[in-house]
């Protein structure tokens, strides 16, 4: 068996280097089979770099991104059986550590992954990281029942895939004689452990000192561990200071120690052996896992705790005894009871030290082998196969996230996280968007509701239009107009939804109204100059055409504005370079898409081929191991390389209809695959592996950051990730046969003015 170990390692002094290091030793003393292998990956920060032992192969530099890939790279080089990863949001660079599912994803091994934190209220990355990391593990370890609760419940992670092991702790039968603790003989040893932050509540006993040493004045409290060195970093001695003044102010500090080290493993028995009562008086209950704890209960120390989580299953049947957050009074009685009572000390003890040696290393080793080799013999490798291929797997369709942003007036076009932002007021592309948008719910059945909307984005781009045809885009919440006239990307997607509306109107008003906006713009269809927009008016005339085919005008100047497409094609492309631009910047598939309406209208083979080869070249630029990656608002230009930043809903909307209109004219899989492919960027498979569809508020993410999710929830978003998903819907044979079933098209009628 030949494993490999990503995580911190000793000599990094921190509690997860000292689980790795004892772990990778317990697996392979507690093994059979001595050809067993293990390698390490260790993870460093930018405080300090370390110097590694030679089992460390590899390190990842924490806020690196690339140096994720290139672990993975020298990993599956290695060819190991098994990864098993040590989880801990903060060694992993990335908001929340995301970074690390992008080395995961890549790994061609089965992974067992150990969580030594889950929390019962996750933030968006928090939550989606576990729950990936979850998918891409055969096995989830953790370390108390609480957290196999809380990963069944909150996680949705199904329980057969995990696995409760007990955090280890050196075998405690055989203690060593140490010098560190000399200097308090003949005293009352109360101690603490661990790395010194403000979360660890050490004024709680220190201000619990003065009535303990009252009545036991040779009692001394005694604090072991170096400042965290994040502390450190922040705040210096800051805390540890404030500690000190707090023991004089209570004129306790000649019964107050600080033993400022990182204590080797004999050092800490010696010091948990001989204490006579531990305490733990950590201010927060969500620790799921705690090595402190679990060292003091395998030591068989006298504990008395906090009601953190995993202290009060370590703690339950007489193993220790718990006080609530800073109660310091309370603490002081507990001790100086126990103090008062030796016998009661020492049963606790002995209750302590039977339950800890099921948790020494040995038996933790044999149990984790266990695990390994049963998922080897599975040989069952994750590797995130549940790409969203079929849209029988789409979440719930919902308006509720469009509905929240639209009030009396129009849709507000920004929010912040998933509260409208008056202060941004609307805008004509949303308005048209969400138009568009309602009436596609309305006509494929998915919210029958949504009809009743269409009359609050009709009277907002009715408002906007000016009288010599042309658009305002933007207006303030209190409706002053933010400009003299509106861009041309916006005259463009109205266009578009007046032609869609104007092809399926659910009613002869409706009709009449879009046909009245149509034409009082179609004056300046031929002076637009923005190539996106004429993609849009080209659209938006496609749709006219299914309804009013013979209409010449419209014919014409279809054919005018798809011209001056080809014409751009024509003078930006070569063979290296199948573009209408010197770049991609946004919206960009919308250009061939164009061109697929087009070619379904005309047939023309020159139409045909461009939207191929366009269509082809997205692909190309933009499909990455599985995933798409989204040029974003910092732009590729020719002969550059391509950024990633700030990916945005509005592109990959655009590819999901570029790739459905390729299909529905081809018929060829491969531009099937290549929709539900970009659509499923919206629900995590995309550069950092994180949805931006958010399940809680049914809105999406504003966009795709170098380290994290954008969490506003604006109305471009939403309505991007809403209309893919229609498109996606409706391509499914099943679903597709029900709107196939609704009288969709109007009919044909011949134009009369």
């Amino acid at each position: 068996m030949k494993i490999a170990v990503i995580g911190n390692y000793l000599p990094r002094q921190c509690g997860i280097a000292t689980f790795t290091t004892n772990l990778i030793n317990a697996i392979l003393e507690s093994n059979t089979d001595s050809n067993t292998e293990v390698f390490v990956v260790a993870m460093e920060n930018d405080i300090q770099q370390h110097e590694y032992p030679p089992i460390v192969k590899h390190t990842i530099r924490q806020h690196e991104h690339k140096d994720y890939s290139k672990a993975a790279d020298f990993i599956n080089q290695c060819k190991p059986d098994l990864c098993i990863v040590q989880h801990e949001f903060g060694i992993f660079g990335g908001e929340s550590g995301l970074f690390l599912l992008d080395l995961l994803t890549q790994i061609n091994a089965p992974i067992v992954t150990t969580l030594h934190t889950i929390l019962q209220t996750p933030n968006y990355h928090e939550k989606h990281i576990i729950k990936k990391m979850a998918e891409l593990s055969e096995k989830m370890v953790v370390m108390s029942n609480l957290a196999v609760e809380f990963l069944v419940k909150i996680y949705k992670v199904p329980k057969y895939r995990i696995s409760l092991i007990q955090h280890g702790v050196p075998d405690f039968s055989l203690v060593k004689k140490s010098s560190i603790n000399q200097k308090y003989q003949g005293k009352k040893i109360l101690s603490t452990f661990g790395f010194l932050g403000r979360s660890k509540g050490i004024e709680t006993v220190i201000n619990a000192l003065p009535s303990i040493v009252k009545k036991h004045p040779n009692a001394v409290y005694v604090v072991y561990g170096k400042t965290h060195p994040n502390v450190i970093k922040h705040s210096g001695e800051e805390y540890r200071n404030y500690l000190k003044t707090l023991a004089e102010n209570n004129k306790v500090a000649n019964h107050l120690f600080f033993e400022d080290d990182f204590l080797d493993e004999e050092e800490l028995k010696t010091v948990l052996s001989e204490s006579d009562i531990y305490i733990t008086p950590y201010l927060n209950e969500a620790q799921i896992t705690s090595g402190t704890i679990s060292y003091a209960v395998g030591a068989g120390a006298c504990i008395v705790s906090t009601p953190f989580w995993h202290a009060k299953e370590l703690l339950a049947n007489g193993r220790g005894k718990t006080f609530d957050f800073g109660e310091s009074e309370e603490l002081a009685n507990i001790v100086t009871n126990l103090l008062d009572n030796p016998e009661e000390i020492k049963a606790i003890k002995k209750n302590a030290f039977s339950y800890g040696k099921n948790m020494y290393w040995k038996k933790i080793g044999q149990l984790y082998n266990s695990t390994l080799n049963k998922v080897i013999k599975m040989n069952l490798i994750a590797r995130n196969k549940r790409k969203i291929n079929n849209p029988a797997t789409l979440p719930p369709f919902s308006l509720k996230h469009l509905r929240r942003l639209t009030d009396d007036f129009g849709i507000l076009e920004h929010a912040n996280y998933s509260v409208p932002d008056y202060k941004e007021g609307y805008c004509l592309d949303d308005n048209s968007r969400a138009l568009l948008l309602v009436l596609s719910a309305y006509e494929t059945g998915l919210d029958k509701e949504a009809i009743t909307l269409v009359d609050t984005y009709l009277r907002y781009i009715k408002l906007m239009q000016k009288n010599d045809g042309y658009f305002h885009n933007d207006i303030s919440y209190d409706k002053h107009f933010l400009d003299e006239v509106g861009s041309e990307d916006s005259f463009g997607r109205t266009i578009w939804a007046m032609g869609y509306l104007i092809r399926l109107a659910p009613n002869d008003s409706h009709f009449q109204f879009a046909k009245d906006i149509f034409f009082k713009a179609f004056q300046h269809f031929d002076n637009i100059k923005s190539i996106r927009a004429i993609a849009n008016i080209t659209i938006g005339i496609c749709h006219f055409l299914k309804r009013f085919p013979d209409n010449e005008s419209v014919i014409h100047m279809m054919n005018t504005l798809t011209n001056k497409l080809i014409d751009e094609y024509k003078k930006e492309s070569n063979e290296d370079w199948d573009w209408f631009e010197p770049l991609l910047s946004y919206d960009n598939a919308i250009i061939p898409l164009a061109l697929w309406h087009v070619y379904g209208f005309s047939r023309s083979l020159e139409v045909f081929n461009i939207a191929t080869k366009t269509t082809a070249f997205l692909s190309q630029q933009t499909q990455r191991k599985g995933k798409i990656s989204i040029t974003g608002n910092t732009w590729y230009y020719k002969g550059k390389s391509m950024p990633a930043v700030g990916q945005q809903p509005i592109n990959a909307m655009a590819m999901v209809m570029m790739y459905k209109k390729a299909y529905t004219i081809t018929k060829d899989q491969k531009y099937l695959d290549s929709m539900n492919l970009a659509f499923s960027w919206f629900l995590g498979n995309n550069d950092l592996f994180i949805p931006l569809f958010d399940e809680e508020s049914k809105g999406c993410c504003d966009g795709l950051e170098l380290k994290s999710v954008n969490r506003n929830q604006g109305a471009e978003s939403t309505i991007s990730y809403l209309l893919s998903y229609v498109t996606v819907w409706s391509t499914n044979p099943k679903n597709n046969a029900k709107v196939n079933a609704l009288p969709l098209e109007r009919p044909v009628l011949t134009y009369a003015g």
